[in-house]
């Protein structure tokens, strides 16, 4: 070790060195200190890397590679793999990452909130079966809290019958022998920890399908009445525009609202149960705010900003026979709202003749959509009494939005889905290899919107890519392979990966850490990014 003291270096010499100098190798005192002068020394310099390194760093020079990805390319892409990606990985022991503090904070106080709630279950009920088998539940949560806060290895996932079972354990087998909870990547680990604790309740006989979750979710959209009633008592009604406008004006006023909608499906993003468990009412409601002059004020904080070429994709899908659009989501409540407020209007105006919503399969990062939010959410808004303080003409107005989206979900223009893939560790780098046919599904599409900072993750690896990487580039094969969809990233940025903010990317995002320390994880920011990917092509797989 060398320690720094006036200028000076005061270097501690190795036994062995010591050993060499007393001419023998087997007898040598303490080891001694040499003060070396480096006043002469050039002075030291704070070297700024472009991006942290980790021990995963890949042996692939990624900032040389060519910002339209194509299959001369594919090869590149290939040799990056889930401990290993393209640039290097977030890791829990990071202590400059968010990582850091969600794998030795966050995760515990989430899953010492889910204990709690399966506690409070337990204490209503009264069949003692299912008491003795809730019991066992909670001590399996006891011992997934205690692998988490002892930073235990990696184990298999038991085989409870799922259909992700054999992706997780091939991942783990493959990628992650002996790894733990903070020296795994963090997508990975944090992943994990969600399966994890739906296995402690999917292997029981009564369980099976509980959602720990589930209180904060509806508590959540329950406090969101301002936002709600903004929204309902402007769409209630179908859309139309005036009569007396012309086609241009029409065309203008029908482009404004697409990007004000746009918006309000982007900043719904700002509820994340996961990150904002403690939120009182007031901080929601400034939050969820969805007035105009709101939105006008926060589009200057969406960093990479592909809204005009987002209007410019969209408004052609009126023209072809298709015309399906595709939203993975990604929160329940509120942010679930927002999505169906902006897919009415994608349906109501023509721009979209079909939607298709992919949620989870079971409890998933605290406030992911699975089918109970769906349908909790649409009969809340046509049967529920979840607002007591709402007028009659505001409860009214969210009756009528629920009973036309019900029906759009009876006629087919509305879809949920749930594939397996959604609920494992692998990012979307892989989707093509490890989920064939949801890729091809996916393909299908005349635009897939993935929602919120899980997905956005999950697309760019998670990575310390540099912030003027184009998002094309950033998410591999989900732009380069043949048969691509167009794919559009609508995040509110609440974790360390940032892409696609332009050429001059890098000095943004140095100049906010600088200023806005934190920046990263406050959900100020937001990115809306657009790649072309490669549609109409033939998808191949090897």
């Amino acid at each position: 070790m060398a320690e720094t003291t006036n200028g000076t270096h005061n270097i501690v010499n190795g036994d062995s060195a010591v050993a060499h100098a007393n001419g023998s190798p087997a007898t040598y005192s303490a080891p001694s200190r040499v003060t070396l002068h480096l006043g002469h020394m050039p002075s030291k310099k704070d070297i700024k890397a472009p991006w942290p390194r980790t021990p995963s760093r890949v042996g692939i020079n990624m900032s040389c590679h060519p910002r339209c990805p194509s299959d001369v390319h594919l090869d590149i892409f290939c040799q990056v793999d889930p401990n290993n990606p393209p640039w290097p990985a977030y890791r829990g022991y990071h202590e400059y990452s968010f990582a850091h503090a969600t794998m030795g904070v966050r995760l515990p106080t989430i899953l010492g909130k889910a204990i709690d709630d399966a506690s409070r279950t337990l204490n209503e009920q009264y069949a003692e079966d299912k008491i003795v088998d809730l019991v066992e539940c909670l001590e399996r949560m006891d011992a997934l809290m205690a692998d988490l806060s002892g930073n235990a290895k990696l184990r298999p996932i038991v085989d409870d019958g799922e259909g992700d079972v054999a992706l997780w354990n091939k991942e783990i087998a493959k990628y992650f022998q002996g790894k733990d909870f903070m020296n795994a990547p963090w997508l990975f680990a944090e992943a994990y920890k969600y399966r994890r604790l739906h296995e402690c309740f999917s292997v029981s006989k009564y369980w099976k399908d509980y959602d720990v979750f589930y209180r904060q979710k509806c508590d959540t959209f329950s406090r969101s009445t301002d936002a709600v009633f903004e929204l309902s008592m402007r769409f209630a009604e179908t859309f139309k525009l005036s009569e007396n406008l012309s086609s241009k004006e029409k065309a203008e006023s029908e482009r404004l609202m697409f990007l004000e909608l746009t918006q309000v499906c982007l900043w719904g993003n700002s509820t994340d149960l996961s990150l904002l468990i403690n939120m009182t009412e007031e901080q929601i409601k400034s939050l969820q705010s969805t007035g105009g002059d709101h939105l006008a004020a926060t589009e200057k904080n969406i960093l990479g900003n592909h809204l005009n070429q987002l209007w410019e994709t969209v408004k052609v899908l009126r023209e072809k026979t298709g015309g399906r659009i595709d939203f993975v989501l990604d929160n329940a409540g509120f942010e679930l709202y927002c999505d169906f407020v902006y897919a009415d209007f994608l349906i109501q105006t023509g721009l979209a003749k079909q939607i298709r919503f992919h949620g989870k399969r079971y409890p998933w990062f605290v406030s992911d959509v699975t089918r109970k939010d769906w349908d909790w959410l649409l009969n809340t808004m046509v049967y529920g009494h979840l607002f007591p303080k709402a007028s009659e003409v505001e409860r009214e107005s969210l009756r009528r939005l629920g009973a036309r989206w019900k029906q759009y979900e009876k006629d087919g223009r509305w879809q949920y889905e749930q594939h397996p893939f959604w609920c494992t560790g692998y990012t979307f780098w892989d989707l093509h290899s490890e989920a064939p046919d949801l890729f091809l599904h996916l393909s299908r599409s005349d635009l897939v919107f993935f929602k919120g900072d899980l997905n956005h993750r999950k697309l760019t690896y998670d990575c310390a890519a540099p912030a003027s990487i184009p998002f094309d580039v950033s998410i591999g094969p989900m732009a380069s392979a043949a048969g691509a969809p167009k794919i559009c990233s609508l995040r509110t940025i609440k974790s360390d990966v940032v892409v696609g903010l332009g050429d001059n990317g890098d000095a943004i995002a140095e100049r906010l850490d600088k200023e806005e320390p934190g920046w990263k994880i406050s959900g100020k920011y937001a990115v809306v990014l657009l790649s072309e990917g490669r549609p109409g092509e033939k998808v191949r797989f090897a």
